[in-house]
């Protein structure tokens, strides 16, 4: 199973947006995937998920963290790093099985001009801390609101052409 996260509790924002563009794209070419947005995680999962707590909100998340093999994780730029919506989610999943020898695909996003290069950065390094193996693609989409039109399409011709590259490598990791 491959899970697409949309690295943000933000509602509406573009990071669901590119989620669901990848989603599109990686079933045009045959890949069934879901989506799972942090903004479905529970408000209170500071005080009922982490250290080892499950509650019953929770434990659907953590049951399709458990079933997926592959991961692509689309994480905006949150003041230079990812959000910390995304750090407390991989906290609050179970250790070692959530995510210990899986696969994941990173792409970074910003309205700035870097498309979260630091952030993704230190995400490597949890991932790698966690055991989650991390495709060497890597891709870092800056001024997402200029490269995403209405109707959820990437149109720039580079970041098609990269973001093609990514979901093909993606397919064979």
């Amino acid at each position: 199973m491959t899970t697409i996260i949309a690295s943000t509790n933000r509602p509406n924002s573009y990071t669901f947006k590119l989620a669901s563009y990848y989603q599109k794209k990686l079933q045009e070419k045959g890949l069934e995937t879901s989506i799972f947005s942090l903004t479905d995680l529970p408000d209170n999962i500071l005080k009922t998920d982490m250290y080892g707590k499950r509650s019953a909100e929770f434990q659907p998340i953590q049951d399709l963290v458990t079933a997926t093999e592959k991961f692509l994780f689309i994480v905006p730029e949150y003041n230079g790093s990812f959000p910390g919506a995304l750090k407390v989610f991989i906290d609050a999943c179970k250790y070692p099985e959530s995510f210990y020898g899986k696969k994941a695909g990173l792409v970074g996003l910003s309205t700035g001009k870097y498309g979260n290069v630091r952030g993704i950065d230190q995400l490597v390094g949890i991932c790698h801390y966690i055991n989650l193996n991390v495709m060497s693609l890597r891709l870092h989409i800056p001024a997402i609101d200029k490269e995403i039109d209405e109707n959820g399409n990437i149109f720039e011709e580079d970041t098609l052409k990269f973001t093609n590259e990514q979901i093909s490598r993606f397919i064979d990791f």
